[in-house]
């Protein structure tokens, strides 16, 4: 089983096997590569009074040993290694402008994997629409695939954007486990608009019947209470990309980022050349 890498600072991730040797530290629980340097160092104070009491009292273990080594002595190497960014794009796939939106979003993604073979970024597209979100494109790098994923997709009905939220960040921190991903940019297309509440979504509740209205208030803080949760974690940030038509404008979307600790861009037409520069943007930001 693969060890889990820790994020941290300047888009590195530290860990015990993979990566560029930055300095020794006492092992926990099993050593996956020995520092010799650091080992050999804690153990030479104490070389005289072993010898001594080895020749007094030798062993098959320690006839012939030149050195001896305790489990005291022993060191690991902390190692790190550049991390690559995630960026997933959660885009609103409900309402008449869907198409629009999924069409830019497919755009900009394939476009910055395009740029991402130096810099090892991925990317993951979670669509949301009907009562629930999904992950269509799952963390890649390649652009085969994310076209194939992107050749079929559903558009149309509710919106839940609570649980599209709560998808990308599952997502991302399944991502960050792998010791792949240090940041994650949850870059989200839409107009902040939900009707879906998170327990549908997640099926511990009946859809709300035809004809009846969802309590908005309840929706609006089930979402803000969502996007606070990404803010709590470490290593992500939220990219909000407002689609709303300016003059039936709520203001939800702005909300959402405040709410997140993200940034913020009305994005009146959905161009993809606009989402890639502005995602580009975001993510650099991050890294300095």
């Amino acid at each position: 089983k693969q060890k889990q890498g820790k994020s941290g600072g300047r888009g590195l991730v530290f860990s015990e096997d993979r990566g560029r040797y930055i300095k020794a530290q006492m092992p926990r629980g099993k050593v996956r590569r020995l520092a010799v340097d650091a080992t050999m160092r804690a153990s030479a104070p104490y070389q005289k009074p072993r010898r001594e009491r080895a020749l007094a009292n030798p062993t098959k273990r320690t006839i012939g040993r030149k050195v001896y080594i305790e489990e005291g002595d022993v060191r690991s190497k902390r190692m790190a290694r550049k991390a690559g960014s995630l960026i997933i794009f959660v885009v609103d796939a409900s309402g008449s402008m869907a198409l629009n939106r999924m069409q830019a979003a497919k755009g900009a993604a394939l476009s910055l994997l395009t740029e991402a073979y130096q810099s090892r970024d991925q990317i993951a597209l979670i669509p949301f629409q009907g009562d629930s979100a999904e992950v269509l494109v799952p963390p890649t790098r390649s652009i085969a695939l994310t076209k194939k994923r992107l050749e079929t997709m559903a558009c149309g009905g509710g919106s839940p954007l609570a649980h599209a939220l709560s998808v990308a960040a599952r997502t991302g921190m399944n991502a960050q486990k792998s010791g792949d991903v240090g940041k994650v940019v949850v870059v989200c297309i839409g107009d902040g608009r939900a009707n879906v509440p998170l327990d549908v979504s997640l099926g511990t509740a009946e859809p709300v019947a035809p004809g009846t209205k969802p309590d908005r208030a309840a929706l609006k803080e089930e979402l803000i209470n969502t996007a606070k949760q990404l803010a709590g974690i470490q290593g992500f940030s939220l990219l909000m990309l407002d689609t709303e038509n300016k003059f039936v404008s709520t203001g939800l979307a702005k909300e959402i980022a405040d709410a997140a600790q993200g940034k913020y861009f009305k994005l009146p037409k959905t161009d993809e050349a606009a989402i890639a520069a502005l995602t580009s943007g975001a993510i650099g930001g991050m890294k300095n």
